[in-house]
């Protein structure tokens, strides 16, 4: 019986792989067969208006073009995000199902001059400066972890905290919020603080919960915590100051960590054995310890030098993205890291990630600017508006569509597809306060929205079935540890994040206070 057991075990492993691999391999070809054929008829249509008499409908082969003018608005947002849910439930990549539906719909629904949308829409991208930043952050973060002072960081913080009960669990917390300050790219850090902090907890006898728990949770904080490529990409497309930003979403960044390590402790102090210390031989002497912070001198003043420049108006994001990247390169060097290969890959790394985030703005830029120009935005305005309900309540209602986007698709989809929309519903709401409470001022409300979006974005992250955060840690997890382990483990904390998301709306001055002081 164990032997079949063992033996069809592999089986079963590889037949779960092929039939992942024939559906990846079957959405491929779809999306090969769809450009085509849509590149076809394009052509076909191309043709027909330069030889032919665009006004003599015999001469079309095709009467696709304006075949739905006359939609309303209503039935077409069903169309289109229908259509949009059923492509990425098909596996497509998001950035070009979002580009290809919004240049289908609008030879559908318009007419070739409305073809002019597309360059419209992207070439201001093209020329907004502050996302140059995202790749020179990206490229800072690559070198920084192929410099291995990722490792060293996180064995400096174990060292120092090690001696508590449920020290190695907060010792992962506050690497992972200073790793956010040096990557903030998210799957980084929770896959990097998987592999780095995970064996060593499991080693120690800690309960699985608080260990996987304690590595997502961290991991998620570069969301918030500067220098988010999330921020900068929702500045660039609210038309934020990328600075207020970062400011504003630096103490609720802090906030959710502080309440991590809180509940780590506490829970550890009640129960030691869910988070036994470090036994007395390994602890080492308080003179050794300040001897390790040596190791972490470097980067944390490349940080600091960073997010000062950029915190203090001195820089642009861009101009301290590029400071931080040679930094990064110098710190490399002198950790001895440095090398033509390790330039390479994180170059190569740096191309593949801007890329995916360049190319998924374009296409649902694309998209949802023809949604908007069809009258889409005040569509969804009055729809929501004309529910009657208070604005805390529509706010409510924003945030848990937020929540339920994350479960389907990725931050960038998310930030292009829905923030262009919810901001002008934002923006005609007055937030007088709750229970007495402070209100938000007007000229805050874009700025405080966005930090609400960012810790809603670290929330759908953590969310049971889908949250991007539960299938990175599974890739580094044991495979004793279950998924159901996994989804329970993310519970304490997510409720921990809906409490800091409630803080921030009940007290807006977490957001705004720091951001108003710096600029006035």
């Amino acid at each position: 019986m164990s032997t079949e057991s063992v033996t069809s075990s592999p089986q079963a492993g590889r037949s779960s792989l092929a039939g992942k691999t024939f559906i990846g391999k079957l959405g491929t070809w779809l999306m090969i067969i769809s450009t085509l054929a849509v590149g076809f008829v394009i052509f076909v249509e191309m043709m027909n208006i330069l030889f032919y008499s665009p006004w003599e409908d015999e001469n079309f082969l095709f009467r696709l073009s304006g075949s739905l003018s006359g939609v309303a608005i209503g039935p077409l947002t069903y169309l289109m995000f229908g259509s949009l849910l059923v492509a990425l439930m098909m596996g497509l990549p998001l950035a070009f199902v979002t580009g290809g539906l919004g240049v289908i719909f609008i030879y559908l629904v318009g007419d070739s001059m409305m073809l002019n949308l597309v360059p419209s829409r992207i070439f201001p991208m093209m020329t907004n400066s502050d996302l140059a930043a995202i790749p020179l952050f990206i490229f800072m973060a690559s070198m920084l972890e192929r410099a291995g002072l990722i490792e060293e960081m996180f064995t400096v913080v174990y060292k120092w905290m090690g001696g508590l009960s449920g020290g190695l669990a907060t010792a992962t917390i506050l690497a992972s919020t200073i790793l956010a300050a040096m990557v903030g790219v998210i799957g980084a850090a929770v896959v990097t603080m998987g592999i780095i902090a995970l064996p060593a907890m499991l080693k120690r006898g800690y309960d699985h919960q608080i260990a996987i728990g304690s590595i997502m949770a961290g991991g998620t904080l570069g969301i918030l915590i500067p220098p988010s490529i999330l921020a900068i990409l929702y500045a660039v497309v609210a038309q934020q100051s990328v600075g207020e930003l970062y400011l504003g979403s630096l103490l609720p960044g802090l906030m959710l960590s502080g309440m991590y390590i809180v509940y780590v402790l506490v829970r550890t102090w009640i129960n030691p054995k869910l988070g036994p210390p470090v036994a007395v031989e390994d602890r080492i002497s308080f003179k050794a310890k300040l001897l390790l912070l040596k190791d972490l001198i470097a980067p944390l003043i490349l940080v600091a030098l960073v997010l000062g420049l950029l915190f203090g108006g001195i820089a642009t994001p861009v101009e301290a993205a590029g400071i931080g990247s040679f930094g990064a390169i110098l710190v490399a060097m002198k950790h001895g890291a440095f090398s033509i290969r390790s330039l390479r890959e994180a170059s190569v790394t740096t191309a593949k990630a801007s890329a995916m985030v360049l190319w998924i703005m374009f296409g649902a830029s694309v998209f949802v600017g023809f949604y908007i120009l069809q009258g889409g935005q005040d569509f969804i305005t009055e729809t929501i508006l004309g529910i009657g309900l208070s604005p805390y309540a529509v706010l409510f209602l924003l945030m848990f569509l937020l929540v339920v986007l994350g479960m389907f698709l990725d931050w960038v989809g998310i930030l292009l597809l829905a923030v262009p929309i919810f901001i002008p519903i934002v923006e005609a709401l007055t937030f007088d306060g709750l229970f007495g409470l402070p209100a938000v001022p007007g000229e805050d409300v874009v700025l405080w929205f966005g930090v609400l979006y960012l810790v809603n974005m670290q929330m759908s992250f953590l969310s049971p079935p889908f949250g991007y955060a539960l299938f990175y840690i599974r890739g580094v997890c044991p495979p004793e540890i279950s998924m159901m382990t996994i989804f329970k483990s993310s519970l304490a904390f997510l409720a921990m994040q809906c409490i800091g998301l409630a803080l921030c709306v009940l007290f807006p001055a977490i957001i705004t206070w720091l951001p108003n002081l710096v600029y006035g």
